[in-house]
This record gives structure tokens, sequence and C-alpha cells, in this order.
């Protein structure tokens, strides 16, 4: 009798903690990485209205709590998503250039081409990143992420002449033209259906740069 007890009483406590654990998810590596990749689906598939703390740790299928935890809030999440787009702008960039052939005009032509094709990817992304009132709070990951991709852009503006007095006036002017390219994109200005323009290739409308001597 006390045998057929102790075993009831096993099997008890053995349902009890299965029940435990189905009730708590658990995520096995790096839980920031998985709440940040969580976020990034969430903002291609229903924008950034959807991105919530609990929208991305349901999605990483983690407690409700594991973003306050890591993140502080949703400021912190929401930062350090676009620090993670930063990093995906300045590899698509340099995918673009290391396509190219080694000219200078043709790099500047191929980040241009990274740029635009990032917008057209990751166009909600792209506004947290630019376009939004989201109370972003840059941090120094953040930063360096930033000026990373803003050096690729720079770098290869760099082998032509100044267009204005300003030394920094050519990679102002790209930067300028192809960020409001993909902002004149991404609101519906280019829609040949709606009798309106199709997206110009880069080609035919960046300037003739002239080399440094």
């Amino acid at each position: 009798m006390s045998y057929k007890l102790d075993t009831v009483k096993q099997r008890a406590e053995i349902s009890s903690m299965e029940s435990k654990n189905r009730k708590k998810p658990h995520h096995h590596g790096d839980l920031p990485k998985a709440l940040v990749d969580a976020g990034l689906h969430i903002l291609d598939e229903s924008g950034l209205q959807a991105l919530t703390l609990r929208a991305c740790a349901a999605r990483a299928g983690v407690s409700h709590a594991a973003p306050k935890h890591h993140f502080g809030n949703l400021t912190g999440l929401l930062t350090a998503i676009a620090t993670r787009g930063f990093d995906i702008f300045t590899a698509t960039m340099e995918a673009e250039r290391a396509l190219s052939p080694a000219e200078p005009y043709e790099r500047v032509e191929a980040i241009c081409r990274g740029y635009i094709k990032f917008s057209q990817s990751h166009p909600a992304l792209f506004a947290l990143m630019f376009n939004t009132t989201a109370p972003l709070k840059p941090d120094a990951a953040f930063k360096r992420a930033a000026d990373a991709a803003y050096g690729v852009l720079s770098d290869a503006c760099a082998p032509f002449e100044p267009v204005s007095e300003d030394p920094r006036s050519t990679e102002i002017m790209i930067w300028s033209l192809v960020h409001g390219l993909a902002c004149l994109r991404l609101g519906g200005r280019f829609k040949p259906e709606n009798n309106r323009m199709d997206l110009p290739e880069i080609s035919a409308i960046l300037p003739k740069l002239k080399l440094r001597k």
C-alpha cells in the first residue's frame, strides 16, 4: 500500500513539474538577440504599430517580462532593433559595392543602389531608423552602427571634389539625393499605375562628379 502511495505521489510531482515547464516559456541561446530578431520580423510583417514588448516576447517564445528585463522599456528595445537595422543597412550597401567595378563613380552608384534596396526590402525598419517619431535613445552601440553606415557613403564620395566650399558637400548632396529618392518611393510617389512616374535608375539621376586632382 505504501509503495502504491509513493508511486502516486511521484507521478503527481512529475506532472506538476511538467505543468510548470509548459506554463513557463523558455529560450535557449542569446535572448536579447532573439528579441531583436522577433522585432525585425514584426516590423517586416506588420509595421511599427504592431511592435510592442509583449509582441516581441510572444514571437520569441519567452516570458512577457523578458524584454523589459533586457531592454528596460520599449524605447530600449526599439533602439536595439534600429541598431541592428544599421548593421543590415551597412551590409546591404557593402554587398552592392562588392559587385561593382572598382571605379569611383560606379562605387557611388552601387552604394546608392544598396541604399534603395534596403529601404524597399525593410520599409518599416527604414522608417524606424530615419523617419519616425518613435522614442529612440541612441547609445554607444547605436551611434557606432549609424556612423558605420554613413561611413560607407562617405568613403564612396571621398575621391570626388566638393561641389561647394563645404568639404563634405559632395557626400551630403549624394546622401540627400538617395535618401530623398528612397522616401519618395516609400511614400508612393513612383507608381505608374496611378499615372505617376517609374522609379528611375540611380545612374540616370546621379550628377557627374569630378575626381580630386
